[in-house]
């Protein structure tokens, strides 16, 4: 066959495989796992989906490579490729699903997304054979190919236990949140505006720009204060917590797993609550945002820690760092309280 690209009856095997693929996709994405537990071995489970996934890799290979250069496959070897493709991508999916809910939420979420991450993957790759011409192997092509084993390598990575998930996000949430302190940090050390780096006043001297909403207020700076011990005390608890999850997390009993999805759920809640109250404290800064926001974390916090305190993760010796940061939440939310309510 000597086209220039796949149309005709040679798209139909391919077509058909992307549709498909697309409603696995979606299944897997907004399915349920299995419910029972009775004969389900995790060691099992992960030799079996990793076995699952190189042959997903390979079938990709083989897939792009037959599409890479003319002479195009005949239209036997592409339902041939095309079967053996969503073949492969149908076990992936159905080994997914025997992990059961009482193994963790958090580590079935992770699971998941790895997954759809395949899929997503291969419905890429199909997009871009079925789309350009056939010259060669293309960049595109390529790009897609390698995006692929990308998706498939991360299996590799995956947490193997709930305990382990929720540790992945901590060690997410910990960045995020150093991030954004820091970046209120610099700038609050760089200068009196802190958009000097965007916004160019030009040579003249004389002339300097004038809107003050670009400044911080001395009142301003003082209120950012007990903010920041918000920020840090999110970071703070996020770490502790981390090394307590280390050290006394349990996944034997189910009541313990269903404890660490807990962790997991309100810890995904506190970078965006942070995210929320940094933007906030920009100039011109808006003091009911920030009352607003201050609130909100530190409800949010106050939660976590409550949480944490009920949980099997918190031994006695755990018990001072949330009492300690219990009273640092609330002393920084009455400061900004108080401070807000001052008149300039």
């Amino acid at each position: 066959m000597s086209a220039d690209n796949i149309n005709g009856s040679l798209s139909v095997p391919l077509r058909n495989a992307l549709n498909s693929i697309q409603c696995i996709r979606d299944r897997v994405r907004d399915g349920e796992s299995n419910e029972s537990d009775g004969d389900f071995n995790l060691s099992n489970f992960w030799d079996t989906l990793n076995q699952a996934v190189k042959a997903v890799s390979q079938e990709a290979t083989k897939l792009s490579l037959a599409f890479s250069r003319p002479p195009l496959p005949s239209l036997q070897d592409a339902e041939k490729l095309s079967e053996s493709i969503l073949k492969s991508l149908l076990t992936l999916s159905t080994v997914y699903y025997w992990l059961p809910k009482s193994y963790g939420v958090t580590l079935r979420r992770q699971v998941r997304e790895a997954t759809v991450g395949v899929l997503e993957g291969v419905t890429q790759l199909l997009e871009v054979i079925l789309s350009l011409p056939l010259h060669s192997l293309t960049q595109e092509q390529l790009t897609s190919t390698g995006g692929v084993w990308t998706a498939c390598d991360l299996f590799a990575q995956l947490p193997r236990d709930n305990k382990a998930a929720l540790l992945v996000v901590l060690s997410a949430q910990i960045g995020v949140v150093k991030d954004a302190t820091e970046e209120i940090e610099q700038a609050l050390a760089e200068a009196q505006d802190p958009f000097s780096d965007i916004l160019d006043d030009g040579d003249d001297d004389e002339n300097p720009r004038g809107n003050q909403d670009t400044y911080w207020s001395e009142k301003d700076r003082q209120v950012i204060g007990p903010c920041q011990g918000l920020m840090k005390a999110s970071a703070v608890c996020l770490r502790k917590l981390a090394s307590a999850v280390q050290a006394n997390g349990d996944i034997n009993v189910p009541q313990n797993v269903a404890q660490l999805d807990d962790l997991a759920d309100i810890s995904m809640e506190i970078s965006p609550g942070i995210d929320d109250l940094a933007l906030c404290l920009y100039p011109p800064m808006d003091y009911s945002g920030v009352d607003s926001n201050v609130s909100k974390l530190a409800a949010l916090l106050r939660k976590l820690l409550e949480i944490i305190r009920s949980s099997h993760v918190c031994a006695e010796s755990e018990l001072t760092w949330v009492q300690f940061l219990d009273g640092a939440v609330n002393h920084n939310q009455e400061k900004a309280k108080v401070l807000i309510a001052q008149d300039s």
